[in-house]
């Protein structure tokens, strides 16, 4: 009997190949989480100093990555009635080779 390869994902059929997955940017700074109701989103990102919040109205704050977490599980839980949530991920690299360095909007 001849030993097997562990298996390792994208490795699958119809996964993409290693070479495209190896492209494609999946740190925390290619995400921005959105959380919201009917009338307001905010929104959270990674920037270069760390983790920033947008409000509704525009206004941004400095968070670290806990503080980020006690907004985002109880969305993710459930828990508040009518509170969506949506991640939304960005390529860096398009922006980056045009020598954009401005927030997601």
């Amino acid at each position: 009997m001849t030993p097997q390869k562990p298996a390792v994902a994208g490795n699958g059929s119809g996964s993409k190949s290693q070479h495209q997955q190896e492209e494609m940017n999946l740190t925390n700074e290619s995400y921005v989480i959105l959380i919201g109701t009917k009338n307001f989103t905010e929104r959270y990102y990674r920037d270069r100093t760390g983790w920033l919040k947008v409000s509704a109205r525009g206004r941004r704050f400095r968070m670290t990555a806990e503080q980020v977490l006690n907004h985002v599980l109880p969305a993710l839980a459930g828990i508040k009635a009518n509170l969506t949530i949506k991640v939304e991920h960005r390529d860096l690299r398009a922006r980056n080779s045009r020598n954009v360095s401005r927030p997601p909007r």
